[in-house]
């Protein structure tokens, strides 16, 4: 049983992921390199994070501490690679087809940044948890909840989301000086963060209902600033639909 809530947490958590690195990112050499540059820094992030949290000894025991300045320190990476990668992107250009999409769609940038900013933050979020997922026993005894494996990986799933949406959001927010949008990417993050809080007094379902709230606002947001519109989403639901239609015909035999 621990072993099927083991797989069970781990494809929640990472399989949609692992779905977007496999089919957006595994086939471009230089996508991938952002994206392990891009988890690089998030470690920068989480290393600073963790010495503030060594040094000021009056407050190690304050969870919401530790939670603010990692965020802060999250988003000062987030901008950090931004200036990287937009002082490289002369480069990457040279070393790529004129006609790859990675340089006509500076979007892309964006997006496998944030993914690679989510990645690295789920692993270290739940690979202790899903270490003890294996066993020997198993949660819901002594008055603990059996919800906490399934909410932890289902809370890991909407911040790699998160991660992404965030790092599209803030590029382009950047790009344009646009700061409402970076104060929404900071904002929601400090807000969805705060709100893992809530798990020490096993309200579950509700700190994961608003966390996900957030996680389509963000992606609604993140979708419109990439350039998305009403027109152009409807327009890809009837091409899959389409796509989808003209399969099924080719599968019935004449």
């Amino acid at each position: 049983m621990t072993l099927m809530e083991f797989f069970g947490c781990t494809f929640l958590a990472f399989g949609p992921p692992f779905a977007m690195f496999t089919f957006t990112i595994a086939k471009d050499p230089i996508r991938i390199i952002i994206l392990i540059a891009s988890a690089f820094f998030w470690l920068l992030s989480l290393l600073l994070s963790s010495l503030l949290w060594f040094s000021v000894v009056p407050l190690k025991n304050t969870l919401a501490f530790g939670l603010v300045f990692s965020v802060l320190f999250q988003e000062l990476f987030r901008f950090l690679i931004y200036k990287l990668l937009r002082k490289a992107e002369g480069g990457l250009k040279k070393v790529t087809d004129a006609n790859t999409e990675i340089s006509n769609n500076k979007h892309i940038l964006a997006y496998v940044s944030g993914l690679g900013f989510g990645v690295m933050s789920g692993a270290f979020a739940l690979v202790n948890v899903l270490a003890d997922a294996v066993g020997p026993g198993t949660m819901g005894l002594d008055g603990s909840s059996d919800l906490f494996f399934i909410t932890s990986a289902a809370t890991t799933l909407c911040f790699i989301l998160l991660h992404t949406f965030w790092g599209v959001i803030m590029f382009v927010g950047l790009d344009n000086r646009n700061y409402a949008l970076i104060i929404w990417v900071v904002g929601s993050h400090m807000t969805a963060s705060c709100l893992t809080l809530l798990n020490r007094k096993f309200y579950y379902e509700f700190s994961l209902l608003l966390i996900y709230i957030i996680m389509v606002a963000t992606a609604l947001i993140a979708y419109f600033v990439a350039g998305g519109t009403f027109r152009s989403f409807k327009a890809s639901l009837l091409l899959h639909t389409n796509v989808a239609h003209l399969h099924s015909y080719e599968e019935i035999p004449p």
